[in-house]
């Protein structure tokens, strides 16, 4: 099969009605490198660099509560900025370049995606963008 690894996906399919940060961007720990002295930060297979992840909210007023958070994951040398808040709301709007999802099967057997991203940034007008 042609397709392997993770699949590349335009920003506005995997979240049509945009996405809100809802809290800091932080280092991945590499739990199989790490000791309870020692952080370890997790590092990408494909490309070597360290891993960075954000907890967004998705804007589909369809889901279910518990539906709407999700960690995207942020693959850059630095650590990644998100984009300053913006005044009068409670979340920052963001979207991502770059992004792929991998599917796989969560421990209470049902298939879920990890995401991950090249860049954050603010929000572009329009959904012409990948």
């Amino acid at each position: 099969m042609a397709l392997q690894g993770p699949i590349p996906v335009h920003f506005h399919q995997l979240f049509p009605h945009g996405c809100y940060a809802v809290g800091d961007i932080e280092p991945v720990k590499d739990f199989d490198a790490s000791t309870p002295d020692r952080f370890v930060q997790s590092r990408d297979k494909q490309t070597g660099e360290p891993v960075w992840q954000i907890p967004v909210m998705d804007g589909d007023p369809s889901l279910k509560a518990a539906q709407k958070t999700v960690a995207v994951k942020l693959i850059a040398p630095t650590q990644p900025a998100a984009p300053a808040p913006m005044p009068g709301l409670p979340f920052t709007p963001v979207e991502f370049d770059g992004v792929t999802v991998t599917p796989y099967v969560n421990a209470s057997g049902r298939l879920a995606y990890s995401i991950k991203a090249r860049e954050i940034r603010p929000p572009r007008a329009g959904k012409d963008t990948a």
